[in-house]
């Protein structure tokens, strides 16, 4: 099973090295423990101070009923433009931590979050629901229009579902989805293919009260996670010797396999 993973993720690198060259880019990002995932550009809201309660209609995330120690405002998530088929990956592990209980400090969640699953949260306006590690850092995909309806189903990252061992995945407009680290178990560099239509990719964290049901619960989350991330670029670290092996095995079959062709 190890060997089949190392190879898949050899050939997943061999294919990225053998891709015609894009528009390429570095970008680095600090996500705050306030920047929520399910206000992915929603530049339609008016977000209240943190000690005034959500009013009229509309779509809103849950507070704590309230004040809390940090009294911290909810914001909208970090972007970076992108185009259809752009293979958006982490050139380093993210890294940092994030509190998201009363009072400043400990505990601190990483950037995977916490435990392979624990989190399962409802849709909000157009962006999907979330299964997984909670308080993990995630990602959406999407295009110039405000999401305000017409959520995607949501994508079940627990170990029953896709899991967190994933090489590759190319989400739905709207679909929440894992990033953590930014890689496999196995040390690969996991890549996030932009969807038909996407022209931008948010980065943010899902909460809400005991990481279940509605969204919310974000004003008290102090810290941030820090990730560099590289659009149609190959990180520099070199594989370890037993994939780098492997690596070349992929290579060599796919030389052999051209020179049949011709």
């Amino acid at each position: 099973m190890n060997f089949q993973k190392n190879l898949l993720g050899s050939l997943t690198l061999l294919a990225a090295l053998a891709a015609p060259a894009s528009q390429a880019a570095i970008i680095d990002l600090t996500i705050k423990g306030s920047d929520a995932i399910f206000f992915a550009g929603r530049t339609d809201l008016t977000i209240p101070d943190a000690s005034q309660p959500w009013t009229g209609p509309g779509d809103y995330l849950v507070r704590h009923g309230g004040a809390t120690p940090e009294e911290i405002k909810e914001t909208l998530p970090p972007e970076i433009a992108v185009v259809a088929g752009d293979v958006i990956r982490a050139l380093d592990p993210a890294v940092g931590g994030i509190s998201f209980f009363n009072g400043v400090g400990d505990p601190f969640y990483g950037p995977s979050g916490n435990g392979l699953t624990g989190s399962s949260l409802t849709s909000l306006g157009g962006i999907s629901g979330y299964l997984g590690p909670q308080g993990a850092l995630a990602g959406v995909f999407l295009n110039d229009a405000i999401p305000t309806s017409g959520a995607p189903g949501t994508l079940d990252f627990t170990p029953g579902g896709l899991g967190l061992d994933f090489l590759s995945l190319t989400p739905e407009l709207g679909q929440i989805f894992y990033i953590g680290d930014g890689k496999t178990s196995a040390d690969f560099f996991q890549t996030f293919i932009a969807p038909t239509g996407a022209t931008r990719l948010v980065l943010g964290i899902p909460d809400g009260f005991g990481f279940n049901g509605p969204p919310g619960a974000y004003d008290d989350n102090d810290g941030s996670y820090r990730i560099r991330l590289g659009i149609n670029e190959i990180p520099t670290e070199v594989p370890e010797p037993g994939n780098l092996a492997l690596l070349l095995i992929g290579l060599a079959s796919l030389w052999f396999g051209r020179k049949r062709l011709s």
